[in-house]
């Protein structure tokens, strides 16, 4: 067990937290982006039932937000997206799924993103029940972006081919794998460092870690299973160059709706060293994060290091960062930005307001029904 330092506040960056929508039905599912080319990063947000809409909010660049409808009363639970330009019209668009239905949608951006409803287009219709996380990516190398996606109760991962012409009807949709119960995280990067795009992926209830080796010909050959971990209910991480040697490791939060205290491999906050063709390196970053649910990596300090900020979901439910002491694989500092902070689930780190410090957007749903982003404000403020 690695021991973690709980920093003081003194020796902490300064965050202040404001809030920005506190009016939600049912939120999960935020990514953030410029979306009307002002240069700042605006945000989206899905609000599923009863309301049934995604949002954006216009980013005024010191980060003060308006409300905008990217569709209203759609049937279904709109949940994570993923921001991307899927028409390559130089705009950007977003790809989400509908839980409900088992559909994978994508919006697409008109040019004037607050003047009214954006076009809604099937990637997949119904064909991929539950439908949980998604990716967007060039999987097979044709230079227009693809659709990776888990089915959370469909135990399945499997991906969208792109034919060129995105706003044509539903996608053909390959295998990647379905034989993994309650698959969750999908996530996109080079593990092998051969140049095309493999795939990370979280099964929860089966407790497993995977990546996807993608053959250069995913639509005909086979993606090939590699274990990372067997782990207590994974849930959502990232592919991330944590040591910063050269390839992509691994940043996963484990444990929710697991048991408070509950002893290792559960309610932990992970990372996983890639060694290019050996066994992964399992590294704790915290030992009793109970009920972990999302972790993303950046330097939030400025140090040179990468740093990791992470939710757990509902025992008792916070936002922490956890300070990157510069050897990954040693201690780390924690800093708690918000106690009993209900069902707090998805999280962004981006620089919200141009002052150069990377901030933390971040999303609670039943138990709080808000998004918030904290503004680092840097030391001693």
């Amino acid at each position: 067990m690695v021991a973690v330092l709980i920093a003081s506040a003194a020796a902490a960056l300064d965050f202040s937290e404001h809030l920005i929508s506190g009016d939600y039905g049912y939120p999960y599912g935020i990514a953030v982006a410029d979306l009307d080319g002002d240069g700042d990063a605006d945000i989206t947000s899905a609000n599923c039932r009863p309301q049934n809409c995604l949002y954006w909010f216009e980013n005024d660049g010191q980060g003060t937000f308006s409300r905008h409808d990217v569709c209203r009363e759609e049937p279904g639970r709109l949940e994570r997206h993923q921001v991307a330009d899927v028409n390559a019209d130089g705009r950007v668009d977003i790809v989400i799924v509908d839980n409900l239905h088992g559909h994978v949608l994508w919006y697409e951006h008109s040019g004037m993103p607050g003047d009214g409803l954006w076009t809604r287009h099937f990637v997949a219709k119904g064909s991929l029940p539950s439908a949980y996380d998604v990716a967007v990516a060039d999987l097979d190398g044709d230079h227009d972006l693809d659709i990776a996606a888990s089915s959370w109760v469909g135990n399945r991962f499997a991906w969208f081919e792109n034919d060129g012409a995105p706003a044509g009807g539903d996608w053909p949709m390959r295998r990647i794998d379905d034989q993994v119960a309650e698959t969750r995280t999908i996530r996109a990067g080079d593990f092998d460092r051969d140049g095309d795009v493999d795939l990370l992926g979280t099964a929860s209830a089966t407790g497993l870690v995977l990546w996807y080796e993608n053959s250069g010909s995913p639509a005909t050959v086979p993606w090939k299973r590699h274990m990372i971990d067997t782990a207590g209910r994974p849930m959502h991480g990232e592919p991330v160059d944590l040591d910063r040697d050269g390839d992509l490791d691994v940043v996963m939060a484990l444990g929710m709706s697991g048991q408070p205290g509950q002893q290792p491999p559960a309610n932990q906050l992970v990372w996983y060293e890639n060694t290019v063709g050996a066994a992964w390196q399992k590294h704790v970053i915290h030992a009793g994060f109970d009920d972990g649910i999302e972790a993303v990596a950046r330097d939030l300090d400025g140090d040179g290091d990468l740093d990791v900020a992470a939710t757990s979901w509902r025992k008792p439910g916070r936002l922490a960062w956890f300070e990157n002491n510069g050897d990954p694989r040693g201690q780390w500092s924690m800093h708690v930005l918000k106690p009993n902070w209900a069902s707090a689930n998805q999280l962004v780190i981006v620089d919200m307001n141009a002052d150069g410090r990377l901030d933390i957007v971040a999303v609670a749903e039943r138990g709080s029904l808000e998004l918030r982003w904290w503004r680092n404000e840097g030391r001693g403020r």
